[in-house]
């Protein structure tokens, strides 16, 4: 079956805004002619793919089937596009990435640089949160790479495997915290105080749910749960919590007298980063540049 890209279009841009008269607007057509293009589609696919309602569009089941197909129909025609104009010297391109925090600090920066000092006509778009945002944003073609934390691959989401380092993360708390005092400080100290994490389920959680298991201590009490590393970093500052952060989140912290490690003698959290991209679709190619840019990066920090 062969399908007309404009009429994809259509049919997400109906999605995206809900009814279809504000999706005549942004696509400057009148609504008769979109219900057109949105009729032989239908005709086409010998199925309905919205149901009418007073409120608004609502797929069927044969328009969920249909969308995340459409999104990377478009998204590889954009992208077909872009390197061709590219290759013409016509358009800049774009690099979609999305990072966690400690990777975002640190190692994408240097990256993009790296990048940007080679290609300086592409531009960078980033978006920065824990694994299962930055894994809905894969499938969602809205970015193109991820760099997080090694998690197992999916059917859908696989990581690029020659392109991984480690770090280090820590037990961190306020300089004037009452642990400081303590002599011969180890992590059952920390049981029994507030802490603050990101939720259940994200990396920094089951990384530092594994470390305490393998000192034989089940997890401390999390008393304030939040995907904000500023709002972490804020509760660790002001509040007297501790929490668990990759060295990098914190080097400017550190070095300003903000907080730092606690000193837990024989705790060495250590963790493997790598990138991540969609199993199916032709990566980018300016995707491709940042990726052997961090490529070049890794090896260096692995060799370093």
């Amino acid at each position: 079956m062969t399908f007309n890209l404009q009429q994809l279009h259509a049919f997400t841009t109906i999605v995206e805004s809900g009814s279809l008269g504000r999706a005549a607007e942004l696509l400057h057509v009148t609504q008769p002619a979109l219900s057109r293009s949105i009729k032989r589609l239908e005709e086409q696919l010998g199925a309905p793919l919205f149901e009418r309602h007073s409120k608004g569009m609502q797929l069927t089941a044969i328009g969920e089937t249909l969308l995340p197909h459409a999104t990377l129909l478009l998204r590889e025609a954009d992208n077909a596009r872009e390197e061709i104009d590219a290759m013409r010297g016509l358009a800049k391109g774009t690099i979609r990435v999305g990072a966690v925090a400690s990777i975002a600090t640190l190692v994408l920066p240097l990256a993009v640089s790296g990048v940007l000092a080679r290609w300086p006509n592409l531009r960078v778009q980033i978006i920065e949160g824990v694994w299962d945002r930055l894994a809905d944003s894969l499938l969602k073609q809205e970015i193109d790479l991820a760099l997080s934390m090694a998690v197992p691959d999916t059917d859908e989401i696989t990581a690029i495997a020659d392109c991984c380092w480690e770090d280090l993360s820590y037990v961190v708390a306020a300089l004037d915290h009452p642990l400081r005092n303590k002599a011969n400080l180890c992590l059952a100290d920390t049981l029994g105080l507030p802490w603050c994490l990101p939720p259940r389920g994200t990396g920094p959680f089951e990384h530092l749910e594994r470390v305490f298991a393998e000192q034989g201590l089940g997890m401390p009490e999390i008393a304030v749960e939040t995907r904000s590393i500023t709002v972490l970093k804020s509760l660790v500052t002001r509040a007297g919590f501790l929490s668990w952060m990759a060295a990098p989140m914190y080097d400017t912290e550190s070095a300003a007298g903000v907080f730092d490690t606690l000193p837990i003698a024989g705790l060495v959290g250590r963790r493997t980063l790598t990138a991540f991209r969609r199993r199916r679709g032709i990566l980018p190619s300016p995707a491709v540049r940042l990726l052997e840019q961090l490529r070049l990066l890794t090896a260096d920090r692995d060799n370093g």
